[in-house]
């Protein structure tokens, strides 16, 4: 017996297919107990943003922002991608097919930000549909043929090859649900931390950048963030500019409104400690509401498992008492046959 027969057979299939999702269960279990803290990398990523900020910086005052230089160059360099994946980008040009306007800010929203994250997305939509279409045709033609006719097998892998097109997407749209789920659950705290340290006397930009170091153990993505809004209040001349830049990096409507409140308040020289105020205020509020909202879906919530699981055993630990004395041995039944 070859392997393509080994491996076409059921109990193979059957078996890999259960290997798999043990591991699968192993893993996911496993994560939630191993600590993996990302923090050196993202103080590493932040650390590179911030001088390449400063060099762009540096070059526009000095006038060479349109020729660059080599300081700028190393610093871009750090963030390039492989060189095979550019060049396929810009050979096919899937800036033009896969590239719209929202594509930089959702990949900002999911923590991807720089020229090189971009390439590898759109080299991604490119390979995995070809990977997966290549996949399914040597497992449907090779491994497993089963008789089927040519252009069956051709249909079935081109449409695998465009289910997979869909895989880059959901995995951002995944990556980009989870970073705002962090975010979302430590912004009241971080809105309330701001407000402390702006009635303290402190400057935006020592507010931003001592709640950033304060909130990482809770959100180390909002703490990102936070840094980065700390360099470009520190180089940008338009403070509004990076208030708009975090609404925008994040993506959620709360923080937005903040950062809006943020611009009306720099701009039209009203109180920033009377805006947080209000804004955290808004925000306890809101996530007081969200916990009433959780608590009162949780009894429709609860009536499948109740009647599936919690029901039947209750009714089995009341009547099995009774069914053993009626049916056991020298029970009502039993003497009434005998």
């Amino acid at each position: 017996m070859n392997i393509v027969e080994m491996l076409t057979q059921r109990e193979s299939l059957i078996a890999i297919l259960a290997a798999i999702s043990a591991a699968a269960i192993v893993y996911t279990f496993g994560s939630s107990f191993i600590v993996r803290s990302e923090m050196k990398t993202r103080i590493r990523r932040v650390a590179l943003e911030r001088d390449k900020m400063r060099a762009e910086e540096m070059a526009r005052l000095r006038g060479l922002a349109s020729n660059g230089g080599e300081g700028r160059g190393s610093i871009r360099r750090a963030g390039e991608t492989k060189s095979y994946m550019k060049k396929v980008v810009e050979r096919f040009d899937l800036k033009k097919a896969f590239q719209d306007d929202a594509t930089v800010d959702k990949l900002a929203m999911a923590g991807f930000r720089g020229q090189g994250h971009l390439t590898t997305f759109l080299f991604m939509r490119l390979a995995t549909p070809l990977g997966i279409f290549l996949f399914a045709a040597l497992y449907l033609m090779v491994l497993a043929p089963g008789g089927r006719p040519l252009y069956l097998n051709l249909v079935y892998s081109i449409g695998a090859g465009i289910v997979g097109s869909y895989l880059p997407i959901l995995l951002l749209k995944n990556t980009t649900s989870k970073r705002q789920f962090s975010i979302r659950r430590a912004w009241p705290d971080c809105l309330d931390l701001l407000l402390l340290c702006v009635e303290a006397g402190m400057s935006m930009e020592h507010a931003f950048k001592r709640v950033a170091r304060e909130i990482g153990q809770q959100s180390a993505e909002l703490a990102e963030e936070l840094t980065l809004t700390t360099a470009e209040l520190s180089f940008l001349e338009d403070r509004t500019r990076a208030y708009d830049n975090l609404g925008r990096r994040i993506g959620l409507d709360n923080v937005r409104s903040v950062m809006t409140a943020l611009i009306q308040a720099d701009r039209y020289g009203t109180s920033v400690g009377q805006a947080l105020r209000v804004m955290a205020e808004e925000g306890r509020e809101a996530r007081m509401m969200e916990a009433e909202k959780k608590a009162a879906s949780l009894p429709p919530k609860l009536t499948v498992p109740l009647i599936l699981f919690f029901l039947p055993v209750l009714f089995i630990v009341i009547l099995a008492p009774a069914a053993i004395k009626i049916f056991g041995p020298g029970g009502a039944a039993s003497g009434g046959m005998g």
